[in-house]
């Protein structure tokens, strides 16, 4: 069978990964840098920074193994690594939809209840960090998507 474009092993695979990696940190640095330690005390704020810090390394190793796979022109046909990356990529896509609804909720409730700790935009880029943690989603479900799809042609 040809090769699904977006599924491991291809150069949509590879663009999809450090498209995800991207926002990951993306969000992550929206999230972490200049903010007061106020904004840890929700519980969502804190998810969002753990999920974060999760798909930003299996983003990034999973683009290093489609950077593998694109140079040496070789798809993967591992049934076992293909369910492993369909399984964590349904997990982190779950996780991340999960947080990115949950803080762009928290945030705009904080913004709309005129919260003293709102003051210097800080709210705003919390929503920031939701939408970069919707974008992480989004890419993490096409991958997944494409995988899901690939993985019955190799049984």
């Amino acid at each position: 069978m040809d090769k699904q474009p977006g599924a491991m092993g291809t150069s949509a695979g590879l663009a999809l990964r450090l498209g995800q990696a991207t926002f990951s940190v993306s969000s992550l640095l929206f999230m972490c840098f200049g903010v007061s330690f106020f904004s840890y005390s929700y519980a969502p704020f804190c998810f969002l920074v753990t999920t974060m810090g999760l798909v930003t390394p299996w983003s990034l190793g999973l683009a290093m193994i489609d950077t593998f796979l694109v140079l040496a022109k070789r798809p993967s046909n591992q049934r076992r690594v293909l369910l492993a990356v369909v399984l964590g990529d349904w997990v982190l896509s779950v996780l991340s939809l999960a947080v990115s609804c949950s803080t762009a909720s928290v945030a705009d409730f904080l913004i709309a209840s005129g919260n003293v700790y709102c003051r210097d935009n800080i709210c705003l880029r919390y929503q920031l960090s939701a939408a970069m943690a919707f974008l992480t989603w989004s890419l993490s479900s096409a991958s997944l998507l494409f995988n899901l799809w690939l993985l019955p042609t190799l049984y």
